[in-house]
């Protein structure tokens, strides 16, 4: 991916160069009445450019920040809940002091109740 990421920018950088040395001309920007700048094409067109690509690069730096920020809350959250479902219980110890007792057996009824419906 870093190859590829490689050349998109070494194809911009081209571009741009191809496009400035074709159109190295000046131009007079009006920003207000007694304002005026003088610059070539090539420069307005990179400004121009990073305007439009800056502000969306800071969401997106943002919004990726936020997400990964999220990601390692539940990762963590994950983590721990795996923990706790693993760790053994510790068995009361049996006290040395009584027998243990033996069960008894359940008193069987064989009479029905009746229904209270």
């Amino acid at each position: 991916m870093q190859i590829v990421r490689t050349v998109v920018w070494v194809v911009i950088v081209a571009a741009i160069m191809l496009f400035s040395a074709f159109n190295w001309d000046p131009v007079e920007v009006t920003l207000w009445e007694n304002l005026v700048l003088e610059t070539k094409v090539p420069v307005l067109v990179i400004v121009s450019f990073l305007l439009g690509l800056i502000p969306m690069w800071l969401v997106h730096r943002g919004v990726k920040w936020q997400l990964n920020r999220r990601i390692g809350s539940l990762e963590n959250a994950a983590r721990n809940a795996a923990l706790a479902r693993h760790e053994p219980t510790p068995a009361p110890a049996p006290s040395p002091a009584a027998p243990p007792a033996a069960a008894e057996p359940a008193p069987a009824t064989d009479t029905l109740k009746p229904s209270t419906d």
